[in-house]
């Protein structure tokens, strides 16, 4: 679009100036060389000069010394400037259709987006890794081979949580990441376990195209996951409040309950397109 109005803006500027040069070498200039010839004619009244006839000829009106007027020659060559220019804009209108642009590679679209937020004013820093070994617990056993890689994730969508966790730590909750990106065969695995984590199967989660993750309060340098504790229970529903107010979709809304989850609100099929 950007591309169009500047090609448009050039070519008015173009017509501007053949506009301006016709009128003044063809059109303007000859009577005012004319007039500054005769300078005398404005200062001493002359007897009005008898109307000249005009002989009429093949190729049209012309002076007694069988000169074309100037005026005329001038419009001439004007029309002929706006029907060229009218032709080169139809000529590139119509070869810009051939000239469209591919769709981005996974690659190109990460890359794209890192830039993006390398141009923004405030770039929010994930913080740094909590030991594995806070992980393991009787209550989440598969915590332990979970990803929390914040580079894994869609780029935006890491700021946007990063800026959630800010606000709930400021409200007494500090959070800590559970698990970012989920790989196809782990959601299948988790999907088929007795203790029933999710009922999403592979490629059927925003795991795994990095739009969803799981988070937990922490208390006193501790990660509190059952929604039993009072507490950790007050910590999950500020969390959805905070979703809500981030436009972010929170998983205790679910009939199937996940309290610590939240993602990109849309179905994937959509998410995806908008990426291409």
């Amino acid at each position: 679009m950007n591309e169009v109005v500047l090609l448009l803006a050039g070519l008015s500027l173009l017509l501007a100036a053949l506009a301006w040069i016709g009128w003044r070498f063809f059109y303007w200039a000859p009577s005012a060389v004319a007039h500054a010839a005769a300078p005398h004619m404005d200062a001493v009244a002359v007897p009005r000069a008898q109307p000249v006839p005009v002989v009429e000829s093949v190729s049209g009106p012309v002076t007694p010394a069988g000169v074309t007027p100037t005026r005329w020659r001038g419009g001439r060559l004007l029309l002929l400037s706006l029907l060229l220019i009218a032709m080169v804009v139809v000529l590139t209108l119509r070869l810009a259709g051939y000239h469209v642009l591919g769709d981005l590679g996974p690659r190109e679209y990460a890359s794209l987006r890192n830039i993006q937020l390398a141009l923004t004013e405030e770039k929010l820093v994930p913080p740094p890794p909590l030991p594995p070994s806070m992980f393991v617990t009787s209550e989440r056993p598969s915590l332990a081979g979970a990803d929390r890689d914040w580079s894994r994730l869609d780029p935006d969508f890491v700021q946007r949580v990063l800026a959630l966790m800010a606000r709930m730590e400021a409200r007494g909750y500090p959070l800590a990441l559970l698990e970012g990106y989920r790989s196809p065969e782990r959601q299948d695995s988790l999907a088929s376990q007795e203790n029933l984590v999710t009922k999403a199967k592979g490629g059927q989660s925003k795991h795994q195209y990095g739009l969803a993750v799981d988070l937990a309060p922490m208390r006193n340098g501790k990660i509190v996951i059952s929604e039993r504790d009072p507490w950790a229970m007050q910590a999950y529903t500020a969390l959805g409040e905070e979703a809500d107010a981030a436009k972010l979709t929170w998983g205790g809304r679910w009939s199937f309950k996940d309290y610590g989850h939240i993602e990109v609100p849309g179905s994937i099929a959509s998410l995806t397109r908008a990426k291409r």
